[in-house]
C-alpha cells in the first residue's frame, strides 16, 4: 500500500496561540512542512517562519499555492474578520477558520448580541450605541449604573471595561467614542448589565453543523493579582475549569453552542472553525459574555498540552465539514499556563531586551515553554522581547496545585529586565480541583 502523502501546513499569526498550534501540529505524523507567517523567534525552532504579514492576503495566497499547502490555520481574529479564509478557499486551499460573514460573531459585538437576542440564547441585557450622547443619556437613566462597556469592533482583548459607577461609565464612553482610544473599534459600543459569577472558556470545533467540544479552561484577563488592573489579552489559564461540571457542560452545549451554530446556519453564514464562548457562570445560570472565532490565548496552551489526540485530523475535518464520529482523547491531568509579560503591558512595552533562563526552564519535567513575542539575535543566538506578552510557561501535574508549582518553578528561572507575571494563576480553582 502506498504511503499517504504528508500535509504541508501554514499557520497564520505570530503569538503564543500560534506557537502552541505549531508545536502540537509538529507532533502529528501526518504533518509535512510547517510554515508560520510571520511567526516569531521562538516559533522558528519548530516551523519555517516567513515574513509575510496577514495584511497582505494576496502574498499569502501566492505563497500557499507555491508551497502546495494542504491546510491553512488562521490564528488571530483580524485576518478572519478581513476575509482571508475566503481568499484562500477561492484559491482551493483548505482553511481552518470561519468565513468573513461568519466572523461577525467576533468582528461586531453589537451584531453578535443582536443574534443572541433574536434566537433567545442567554446573555446579559444590553443596548448598542453609535452616538456618544445617546449612550451617555442611556446611562444617566439607568437605576443600576454598574455596567460593562465594550467596543463593538476588535480591540485585541482590551476593549471591555468594567464600570461600577456612572462617572466611570461616562469616562469610558467618551474615551471609546470621542477620544477614539481604540480607534474605529469604538465607533459603535455595547453597554451590558453587569453579571456576577465566575468566568470560563468553552471552545469547540465546528464544521458548519456539528459541534465537538474541547476541554474547558479558565482565563485570567486582569493585569494584576487578585483580578486587579486593566483587562489584557490574558495573563494565564488552566484546564479543566472545575466550575464547568459535566452537567453544566451538557447544558452549555444544548442552550448555547448548538443553538448558536444553528442560528448562524439559519442566517446564511454557517460557521466552520473554532467557536469560543466566554461564559459567566453563577450556580446553574450560564450566560454568554462574548464569542470569539479562534482559539483563546492563553487558554489554548494548557488545553493542547492535555490533548492526547493528533490535532491535525480535527483541523482538517473541521475545514472540510466532516467531523462526524470523531472524538478527542484527553490527558486527565490538569495543566496550567502563566504568561510572562513586559512590565509596561498592556501599555506600550519595551522590546529588544535579552531573555535568559529559557533552556534551564525547558528542562523541567512536564513543562512547556512557548514564545508569544520574541525575536532572535542572529549574531548572539539570544532571544529578545518583541511585544507585551512574551513567554508562555505551561505545566501538567497530577493535581492543579502540582501543575501550578511546576509552572512557577519554571517562571522563576526565566528573566529579562522588568519581566512581570501574575503570581495567583490557578488559586481560584485549587480548592475545587
Amino acid at each position: 500500500m502506498a504511503k499517504k502523502a504528508k500535509l504541508n501546513v501554514m499557520v497564520i499569526g505570530s503569538g503564543g496561540r500560534e506557537a502552541a498550534l505549531v508545536e502540537k501540529i509538529s507532533q502529528s505524523p501526518l504533518a509535512g512542512k510547517i510554515y508560520c507567517l510571520p511567526g516569531n523567534g521562538g516559533i522558528s525552532r519548530t516551523a519555517q517562519c516567513v515574513p509575510i504579514d496577514a495584511k497582505y492576503p494576496s502574498s499569502i495566497v501566492s505563497f500557499a499555492k507555491v508551497k502546495k499547502i494542504g491546510l491553512a490555520v488562521i490564528g488571530p481574529e483580524a485576518p478572519l474578520v478581513a476575509g482571508l479564509s475566503d481568499r484562500l478557499r477561492r484559491a482551493g486551499i483548505p482553511v481552518f477558520g470561519p468565513s468573513k460573514k461568519a466572523s461577525i460573531l467576533e468582528g461586531s459585538k453589537a451584531a453578535m448580541k443582536q443574534l443572541l437576542r433574536r434566537y433567545e440564547i442567554p446573555t446579559a441585557a444590553f443596548d448598542t450605541f453609535s452616538n456618544p450622547d445617546s449612550a451617555l443619556e442611556y446611562m444617566r437613566r439607568k437605576t443600576d449604573p454598574h455596567v460593562f462597556i465594550k467596543t463593538s469592533g476588535l480591540a485585541s482583548g482590551k476593549g471591555a471595561i468594567d464600570c461600577p459607577t456612572l462617572a466611570e461609565a461616562e469616562n469610558t464612553i467618551r474615551a471609546m467614542m470621542v477620544d477614539k482610544k481604540f480607534g474605529d473599534a469604538g465607533n459603535q459600543i455595547v453597554i451590558e448589565d453587569f453579571l456576577s459569577g465566575e468566568e470560563a472558556s468553552f471552545m469547540a470545533f465546528v464544521d458548519g453543523k456539528r459541534v465537538l467540544p474541547l476541554a474547558t479552561a479558565q482565563d485570567h484577563k486582569r493585569a494584576r493579582d487578585n483580578d486587579q488592573g486593566p483587562n489584557t489579552g490574558g495573563m494565564g489559564a488552566y484546564s479543566p475549569a472545575p466550575v464547568v461540571t459535566p452537567a453544566l457542560s451538557e447544558k452549555i452545549m444544548e442552550t448555547i453552542m448548538k443553538p448558536t451554530v444553528e442560528a448562524m446556519k439559519n442566517e446564511g453564514m454557517p460557521f466552520r472553525g473554532l467557536l469560543y464562548a466566554g461564559l459567566m457562570i453563577d450556580g446553574e445560570d450560564v450566560r454568554v459574555l462574548e464569542f470569539n472565532i479562534r482559539f483563546g490565548d492563553p487558554e489554548i496552551q494548557p488545553i493542547l498540552l492535555r490533548m492526547k489526540s493528533d490535532i491535525l485530523p480535527f483541523l482538517l475535518a473541521t475545514a472540510k465539514g466532516s467531523l462526524a464520529g470523531m472524538t478527542i482523547q484527553w490527558d486527565p491531568r490538569p495543566a496550567l499556563c502563566v504568561v510572562m509579560v513586559s512590565g509596561e503591558y498592556p501599555e506600550k512595552p519595551k522590546t529588544g531586551l535579552p531573555i535568559s533562563g529559557l533552556e534551564e526552564a525547558a528542562c523541567l519535567a512536564d513543562v512547556q515553554i512557548l514564545h508569544a513575542a520574541t525575536g532572535l539575535d542572529p549574531r548572539s543566538g539570544v532571544y529578545l522581547t518583541a511585544g507585551g506578552r512574551v513567554i508562555d510557561v505551561s505545566a501538567k501535574g497530577d493535581k492543579l496545585f502540582d501543575a501550578q508549582t511546576r509552572a512557577y518553578q519554571a517562571v522563576k528561572l526565566i528573566r529579562w529586565e522588568n519581566a512581570r507575571y501574575r503570581t495567583d494563576i490557578g488559586f481560584k480553582a485549587i480548592g475545587r480541583a
